[in-house]
């Protein structure tokens, strides 16, 4: 946590500047301690995580590098701590503060004369250092993909004709919490049959049939990271069609996979599997993005899409998730999540991509 502390420090370039951390889960990756309240307040000199007395003991046990501060009122000890450091601004993260906390936290901070800049600033700065995973991160988000993948092959033996989506959806939660999951990544989505052309189909109880197609977009959750994976299988038979397509998605996935590596962009990993979708005359069949990054939450920077020029970098993690979706007959989408290196990349998912027929 230490140099995450200190990366943030440098990015304070002027003396009098603070940076106030809310959302719970940049408190937890400055921080390591998960509550649902709180904040983080940095200085140039300085590192303050404030809980209230919920979280005040565990805290002092737990937290390391930043000296804990248990508050009655947040805002006026925020404005002790500024008036201590001699504090002149404060940069809140934008794209998670309510406007009634930013107000409030604005008219206390004005009682002082700080003033409280609520722009992109904070929110760029955390995003850019935790879109780099450190050997531990990564460490974390392979064993929630472990966790996802032993309930995946689980589960394979329990999908059949007759049983519901929903039961799905309910045998995978379940094998992923016991085998050490804090939770789902997400509402995982099984989907079955002509659902299967929804990306973000929900899981009902429309039941599976012979000659379906299932697809499963799961993921766990261990010690606050995520991981994310999608397989699409068959049940019973296959139709030369759900063959042709299933094979064009998988090529579209490993045309992705070999251009990942650092220096390249998110728009050309995207735009290699666009290709051989467009290409076989299905463009308008795949109309979201190839990928997202993966860390504390399930969507983050970097993205894989035609609009993004993020130039990829050794420690990210990204996933590659490339689909054709015809209404009314099927869709196929499949995920793999993989950690970029210097000359590519390392696959995170270890579970094959062949066509499956249950």
């Amino acid at each position: 946590m230490e140099s995450r502390i200190l990366k943030l420090q440098e990015g304070l370039t002027q003396p009098g500047e603070a940076a106030l951390v809310l959302s719970d889960v940049n408190r937890f990756y400055l921080s390591g301690f998960a509550s649902s309240a709180g904040a983080v307040f940095i200085t140039r000199k300085a590192a303050c995580l404030l809980v209230d007395f919920r979280y005040g003991e565990a805290a002092q046990r737990r937290v390391k590098d930043l000296d804990v501060v248990v508050f009655d009122n947040l805002s006026q000890q925020l404005c002790t701590l500024a008036k201590k450091y001699s504090v002149k601004k404060v940069f809140l993260e934008s794209a998670t503060i309510s406007v009634k906390q930013a107000n409030t936290l604005k008219k206390s901070f004005r009682t002082i004369d700080v003033k409280t800049v609520c722009d992109d600033t904070l929110d760029l700065l955390l995003s850019n250092m935790r879109m780099i995973k450190s050997r531990a991160e990564i460490l974390k988000i392979k064993e929630a993909q472990r966790i996802t993948e032993e309930a995946y092959l689980d589960i394979l033996n329990f999908i059949r004709p007759g049983i519901t989506e929903q039961d799905i959806a309910l045998e995978l939660e379940f094998s992923m919490r016991r085998r050490g999951a804090q939770r789902v990544a997400f509402d995982l989505i099984t989907i079955a049959g002509k659902k299967t052309s929804l990306p973000h189909g929900v899981p009902g109880t429309s039941v599976v049939r012979a000659g379906d197609f299932v697809t499963m977009d799961i993921g766990a959750v261990y010690e606050g990271y995520h991981s994310d994976m999608t397989r699409t299988v068959a049940v019973s038979h296959v139709t030369d069609r759900q063959t042709e397509i299933y094979n064009l998605v998988l090529q579209a996935q490993r045309s992705a996979l070999v251009k990942i590596k650092s220096g390249t962009t998110g728009k050309c990993i995207d735009q290699a599997a666009r290709d051989v979708i467009e290409q076989a005359g299905y463009g308008q069949c795949y109309r979201h993005a190839t990928g997202h990054g993966v860390g504390l939450l399930i969507h983050e920077e970097p993205r894989l899409s035609q609009g993004s020029n993020t130039i990829l970098s050794s420690g990210m993690v990204v996933t590659v998730e490339p689909g054709i979706y015809l209404p009314g007959e099927f869709g196929v989408r499949i995920e793999d999540m993989v950690a970029v290196t210097k000359n590519g990349c390392t696959n995170l998912t270890g579970v094959s991509k062949e066509l499956l027929i249950l």
